[in-house]
């Protein structure tokens, strides 16, 4: 079939096979140009595998250091008549690029938070790997099931305290506009704490040392995203937020749960990029476009591959890394200092329906955004009749 984007909201429901492998393909590239010269892990967990930071992750490991990987997802395969999700051809290229390399890397396709997949997790890694020394955790879902009662709880994208108006872009509509988001109450709060904070990370860290698979050493960090001013009532100071903080609270725990094997947790704060979770927050469209217009003219924008082969290579693995007040990775200096922030916020002033095109860098926003989905993307032929069938093998 000729695949064309399919495009609602801040959602893409196709995706291209050949497009996803090319990314795939092209982050590899790029990792593999930097020759990284350090001891990097040699099993490595990334729970979160097929899109993003965690493909991003995943990709570094293999090609930057040579690892064995395992990868968790929750993706569907496609049939004859819908294409699987980009998740699934990410993964799909990602384990012929490893295949090809003579690197192991295997797959897992199930819910994240639910007991089962842990356990089966922890049987392949007995069986395949022995131990991991490194274990990413880089989930998004809006969901989550209390593996324990079975009880769904969903996120909410609201401020705490207080309704808050700002400034939004309607990718739809393609319109600038105000919105005003109320408050949320102190069970949405504790919800979304509970689906997007840090216990199920802590989780999958206590049922893996009980079971003994932890190397010696093993290192352990989770994505967040903390921002600035601009996001912070949105972000920072709402729903999402407190969950984030709640990793704070889980590294600790998790280091001293696995004490005896000396593991390291660090949670990680990486920039604001264009990925599948952060296209449903309001005001970060509108957001994103400003820094990709002011970075971009700096000289200092990052996609996911490259924040990530900085992570590796300047904190996870580098003697004495430097981190912040709450033992915090920070890899989102060049979008938070002042300078930067200041260019942002004059931007965000100015900005209106009528000049939004004109002071934004949505073009680049909408680029990446379709290059999720394996769309936009360099060197492939989009009329070409391509089969969606891949499997994993």
């Amino acid at each position: 079939m000729v695949i064309k984007p399919k495009v609602r909201g801040f959602i893409c429901t196709n995706a291209h096979p050949v497009g996803c492998a090319q990314s795939v393909s092209n982050q590899i590239e790029y990792i593999k140009s930097l020759g990284f010269e350090q001891e990097g892990p040699k099993n490595v967990l990334v729970i979160g595998c097929s899109t993003g930071y965690g493909l991003a992750s995943r990709i570094t490991a293999a090609f930057g250091y040579g690892s064995k990987t395992l990868g968790i997802c929750f993706e569907k395969q496609p049939s004859e008549r819908k294409t699987g999700t980009a998740g699934w051809y990410n993964t799909a290229a990602f384990h012929n690029e490893a295949k090809q390399a003579g690197l192991y890397a295997d797959s897992l396709n199930g819910d994240a938070f639910s007991d089962e997949l842990k356990t089966a997790t922890i049987d392949k890694i007995k069986q395949d790997l022995g131990k991991v020394d490194l274990v990413i955790y880089s989930l998004a879902s809006p969901r989550r099931t209390d593996p324990e009662t079975g009880e769904v709880f969903k996120s909410t994208l609201k401020p705490v305290g207080q309704a808050y108006t700002t400034k939004t872009y309607d990718t739809d509509k393609d319109k600038v506009h105000e919105i005003t988001l109320e408050p949320a109450n102190e069970k949405e709060i504790a919800d979304t704490v509970k689906v997007m904070g840090g216990e199920d990370w802590q989780r999958w860290l206590s049922q893996l040392n009980a079971a003994g698979v932890l190397a010696e050493g093993c290192k352990t960090t989770a994505y967040t995203y903390i921002g600035k001013e601009l996001t912070w009532p949105i972000y920072g100071q709402a729903t999402i937020g407190r969950a984030k903080e709640d990793l704070d609270r889980a590294a600790q725990a998790i280091m001293q749960d696995a004490s005896a094997l000396n593991v390291q947790a660090n949670v990680s704060s990486l920039k604001a990029l264009v990925t599948q979770a952060s296209s449903a927050i309001p005001v970060m469209p509108l957001y994103i476009s400003l820094i990709y217009k002011v970075m971009k003219q700096e000289g200092t924008h990052e996609g996911c591959i490259e924040q990530i082969a900085g992570l590796f290579n300047e904190r996870l693995f580098t003697d004495n890394p430097p981190t912040d007040e709450l033992n915090r990775f920070r890899m989102d200096g060049k979008e938070t200092n002042d300078a930067t922030q200041a260019k942002i916020k004059a931007l965000w002033d100015k900005v209106t329906q009528d000049n939004f095109h004109e002071l934004s860098d949505y073009a680049g926003y909408n680029t990446e955004f379709l290059n999720l989905f394996g769309f936009a993307i360099k060197g492939v032929d989009y009329e070409a009749d391509v089969d969606p069938l891949v499997d994993w093998s």
